[in-house]
């Protein structure tokens, strides 16, 4: 038996009566043509077949003259993807990684050439010898497969490497958080220092610390007592931006109770008295929050100077974040639902909020299991 061809593409079987169409698909990672075949009872089926292949074929592998290495391929995702579509402090945080660790590593090897367990031991020996927590590993892997997705679709490559990587598994945050008699004496500790505004946007409201270096006071409505969180200011590097709240979620309005509104009412009345003696360079953009200097707090200076306040007074332990994690907890001991919770603290969805805050979910069962118990006495 012989397959005899036909026309260009195309062959005939005269024992099974079969028409071949051969399709070419382009060439794989060490340069060779990859061809597929396929049949077609008929000549009219097959060169329609072939013409429905040509018209809608992608373009073959592209296999450059001098290979494009890692690094090469990663400038130019940075540049052409990366850049254009996502925030300053996403690329920073990409840059980093990749100039501190992934290219000094990978960055040699051919585009082409990399394989899973070049990266699979990338990670092993990255986070031993620069001592990185799984969660940061994590990171690593989520940039590096983004790239070569990118890669896949721009015909660079023809399967990324990232498909055969067993991801490094992130360890669950510890989160540390005030009962309500430690925030109480905090809150008693604080008052009337410059610090007091901000410690209690965060333990009252549950706001981020760039939420609330963010704030302006366009964004209070003393009439109807409420704050609209659209902002926040955050840092990366040496440079401070003030950008769009961390999602969609993120945008939302929270509802002020008196101290709280009070306590805004008196910083608004301070600002203006200060605004009156320099009218044309006190506080120009209207942030909420300022400094000893009158300036916008910095996201890391604020955290920074609540640490240092809480180690002056002997209080426990806790970073600023863990004013956010005070006010979830005490939103739960009080009956909130994780769904209240997640809405006021602007997640994304309730699995987030369960996510973080599993301490939450454990106390909610063991008031279910407690119900029970009563039930049956």
């Amino acid at each position: 038996m012989a397959r005899k061809t036909v026309e260009r593409n195309i062959s005939y079987d005269d024992i099974r009566h079969l028409y071949y169409v051969s399709m070419d698909l382009g060439r794989d990672e060490n340069g060779k043509r990859i061809k597929q075949y396929r049949t077609f009872p008929t000549l009219a089926a097959a060169r329609n077949g072939l013409k429905e292949f040509l018209a809608t074929r992608e373009q073959p592998q592209f296999v450059p003259a001098q290979e494009m290495t890692l690094s090469q391929w990663l400038e130019y995702w940075m540049d052409s993807i990366v850049r254009p579509n996502r925030a300053e402090t996403t690329v920073y945080a990409y840059q980093k990684i990749i100039d501190n660790h992934i290219a000094p590593a990978l960055g040699d090897t051919p585009l082409t050439k990399l394989s899973a367990k070049q990266v699979q031991e990338y990670y092993t020996t990255t986070q031993r010898e620069a001592n990185l927590s799984s969660n940061t590993m994590r990171r690593h892997h989520d940039l590096l497969s983004s790239a070569l997705r990118s890669a896949v679709r721009q015909e660079m490559i023809a399967v990324s490497p990232m498909n055969r990587v067993e991801p490094p598994r992130p360890r669950p945050k510890e989160t540390s958080f005030y009962d309500n008699l430690e925030l109480k004496r905090l809150y008693q500790l604080i008052q009337g220092k410059p610090l007091e505004l901000p410690v209690k946007l965060a333990g009252s409201l549950g706001m981020r610390r760039e939420e609330i270096c963010g704030l302006k006071w366009d964004n209070v409505d003393f009439q109807r007592r409420l704050v609209i969180i659209r902002e926040a200011r955050t840092a990366y590097g040496a440079n401070i931006v003030q950008k769009e709240t961390k999602n969609r979620a993120s945008v939302r309005t929270l509802y002020l109770a008196d101290e709280l509104c009070l306590l805004l009412e008196q910083e608004q009345s301070r600002q203006e008295a200060l605004r009156c003696q320099d009218p044309d360079n006190f506080n120009p953009e209207g942030y909420v929050v300022l400094d000893h200097k009158h300036r916008p707090y910095s996201p890391n200076a604020l955290s920074l100077a609540f640490t240092r306040f809480v180690r002056r007074n002997n209080l426990p332990r806790l970073t600023f974040h863990g004013l956010r994690h005070t006010f979830a907890t005490i939103a739960s001991c009080q009956g909130a639902s994780l769904f209240d919770i997640g809405k006021a603290l602007g997640h994304s969805t309730p699995s987030t909020t369960g996510r973080i805050y599993t301490h939450l979910v454990d106390r909610t069962h063991e008031d279910l299991m407690l119900r029970v118990s009563d039930a049956l006495k």
